[in-house]
């Protein structure tokens, strides 16, 4: 099955918690593999982000419709022999098996792991995000952590931006997936 997955496009989902660096790893890892990146964020209902602007967690039925956007985003890239890397934060197995079904198996996750007083660190310091430090503990109750799934390189982001995705790009080499 790699040998087959590596004659195709392949999508990457870089997820992890709030805070974890999502946009900023993806960012980096679309363009040393020139690869288009979407913002997930980006692809929430309204409703979702203001809910999650008042310090609301969302539910399961909440992230279902997010999730499908995603997964139609990656199956029409696919589709078009394209590949492509969004941000996400999947946090439950059931959330990446439907973008796993979505994007026909052919999806990969770089899972950004860090400390819980890392992740406070950093969601402190950014400006102008919807999302409040309140939610991180609701994220951290929530998250699967995704070992020993198939396809996932799970990497430790404390490190440098550039030190986290060329980690997470040697384990995407790993499994057979390169520029």
């Amino acid at each position: 099955m790699p040998e087959e997955r590596l004659n195709k496009p392949h999508a990457i989902i870089v997820m992890g918690v709030s805070g974890c660096g999502k946009s900023s790893i993806g960012e980096k890892l679309a363009a040393a593999l020139h690869l288009a990146f979407i913002e997930g964020d980006a692809l929430h209902p309204a409703a979702n982000v203001e809910k999650m602007s008042k310090g609301i967690p969302l539910t399961d039925e909440d992230r279902m419709p997010w999730l499908d956007r995603i997964g139609e985003d990656i199956k029409v890239s696919l589709e078009y022999g394209e590949g492509i890397i969004v941000s996400c934060s999947a946090l439950k197995r059931i959330y990446r098996d439907r973008l796993r079904a979505a994007a026909g198996g052919n999806l990969f996750f770089v899972y950004l792991e860090g400390s819980k007083a890392l992740l406070t660190k950093r969601m402190d310091e950014r400006k102008g995000h919807f999302m409040p430090i309140s939610l991180l503990e609701s994220q951290l109750a929530t998250l699967e952590v995704p070992t020993g799934e198939p396809g996932v390189v799970t990497v430790d982001i404390d490190d440098t931006i550039d030190g986290i995705a060329a980690t997470a790009l040697k384990g995407l080499a790993s499994l057979g997936v390169t520029g």
